[in-house]
């Protein structure tokens, strides 16, 4: 027969605040790894395949990542 576990998993038992800070951190860093690979892959495509040289494939990925920093920083909270 199956055995049964002592210390199985009490539902409501977690710490809800802990769940929350961990979305939170793993949204984030999603979120910015995101406009990172999106940076390189636009800057290294346009470099390599399409020929344009170092400088053609580094503006557009500078301008790529200053535009993401700008729209995914954190807005400030409105003060109620």
């Amino acid at each position: 027969m199956a055995e049964e576990h002592t210390d199985a998993y009490v539902h409501g038992s977690m710490n809800a605040a802990t769940q929350v800070a961990d979305f939170r951190m793993f949204s984030t860093l999603t979120k910015w790894a995101g406009l990172v690979l999106a940076t390189l892959i636009v800057m290294l495509t346009l470099w390599f395949c399409l020929g344009v040289g170092f400088l053609g494939g580094l503006v557009p990925g500078l301008i790529i990542l200053a535009l993401g920093i700008t729209f995914l920083r954190p807005k400030p909270r409105p003060v109620h």
